[in-house]
């Protein structure tokens, strides 16, 4: 829906359905009592998470035209995409096949085109769309610095392939579309310092003459379309997860020059931890364990009295959580915003307070996103009916905004 504030939507990765059919009844079933809760009389604008088999079902003419009919009826428009997961994203062990394919693959290239000319084909005239995607790859696949490297240079090459395809379609007369590169723990992009250093050590160097060879332009023309077309997917769990306070990321990438392209309104699941070996420890670690499943990666990032320390995924946690130098787990999982703590475990719900705030002042995205996606692995007492879930969530964030 439209705010003073930018777009505000959630991410449909939360309804199942990997085929285009599949999810579309998905979308006929809650979208319409998600709309009626919150935007009745206003149109409401979509997040669309696609697979890429429905990516492709939805290529097709035909099922294109259905869509965009029942959009028109149902009184909703699509203006961002969730094109980080490419495959099964539920009732799968997704863990970290979620990066799966990734940017060095010409899989990757080719869905996120795929993506892009559908969202140009489903934009409203005169709005901007972006689809958010993997950071380049995931670090823990990589054994040296020489083998990062090698991956960052390939998958930097291939998204400027996406990139010029971006750049021609805004030269014919398309809309301006960005691609929103999301970091997250363990990708090869995880925090604002990497995104930016990545941004002006590869990809400027790489892209400004690739764009100049291949649309004709000046390098200063080139270096704009990078910064129009390449923007951050600011995802407010993971930027808690690594401990960066939302003002500094916000002054970093305006120092900079960088564009944040979509927000993604999520929490992380947080604890203090009290001393080693107390029963006091002991409470808060179990209830950590009551969220070690086995479908997403739940990494954790431990603040320590000299620094961080990470771990890949909740059981290596677990399996170091008496280390006495540890005083504080931060932890993946999206857990709902409008609940702030989970019996002896707290959220980073203050980030989310603290990235609105800042978005009323100085208003940095256009896009706002609830990407709260993990309700069926929840502990069975924190689950609720889907419908009213997702119009809490978006209810809660309108009350942060003063709407």
């Amino acid at each position: 829906m439209q705010t003073p504030y930018g777009h505000l939507t959630y991410c449909t990765n939360i309804h199942p359905g990997e085929s285009w059919d599949a999810h579309f009844k998905q979308l006929q079933l809650h979208i319409p009592l998600v709309k009626a809760a919150l935007s009745p009389d206003q149109p409401f604008g979509i997040g669309l998470r696609l697979s890429n088999k429905a990516s492709l079902e939805l290529s097709k003419e035909a099922a294109l035209q259905e869509f965009k009919a029942w959009l028109q009826e149902e009184g909703c428009y699509v203006f961002t995409m969730n094109g980080f997961p490419y495959g099964g994203f539920h009732n799968v062990k997704v863990k970290d096949q979620v990066h799966v394919p990734d940017w060095t693959t010409g899989d990757r290239v080719t869905y996120t085109i795929r993506l892009f000319r559908l969202l140009a084909a489903l934009l409203p005239e005169g709005m901007e769309g972006g689809v958010s995607t993997c950071p380049l790859s995931y670090k823990l696949w990589n054994r040296c610095a020489e083998e990062k490297a090698s991956v960052t240079e390939s998958a930097t090459l291939n998204l400027l392939l996406v990139v010029e395809q971006l750049a021609r379609i805004r030269r014919s007369g398309g809309p301006l579309l960005h691609i929103d590169i999301e970091p997250e723990p363990d990708g090869m992009l995880e925090n604002s310092r990497e995104y930016i250093d990545w941004y002006f050590q590869q990809l400027m160097p790489a892209g400004i003459p690739f764009l100049s060879d291949k649309l004709g332009v000046t390098e200063e023309a080139a270096a704009l379309m990078l910064k129009d077309h390449v923007q951050l997917c600011y995802d407010v769990c993971h930027f808690a997860l690594a401990y960066e306070q939302p003002e500094a990321v916000l002054n970093s990438m305006r120092q900079h020059g960088l564009k944040i392209g979509k927000l993604q309104i999520s929490a992380a699941l947080k604890a203090l931890l009290p001393a080693a070996g107390s029963q006091e420890r002991a409470n808060v670690i179990d209830a950590f364990r009551t969220f070690n499943e086995p479908t997403y990666l739940h990494q954790v990032i431990a603040r320590t009295g000299n620094g961080y320390t990470h771990y890949p995924d909740l059981p290596e946690a677990l399996a170091d959580a008496q280390n006495p130098q540890v005083q504080e787990w931060r932890s993946h999982f999206h857990v709902p915003l409008f609940i702030d703590h989970y019996g002896l475990l707290s959220a980073t719900r203050e980030d989310i307070q603290q990235v609105l705030a800042l978005q009323q002042t100085q208003l940095f995205t256009t896009h706002l996103e609830v990407e709260t996606y993990t309700w069926d692995v929840l502990p069975p007492d924190l689950k609720l009916p889907m419908d009213q879930s997702i119009a809490r969530e978006l209810a809660w964030v309108q009350q942060q905004l003063e709407l």
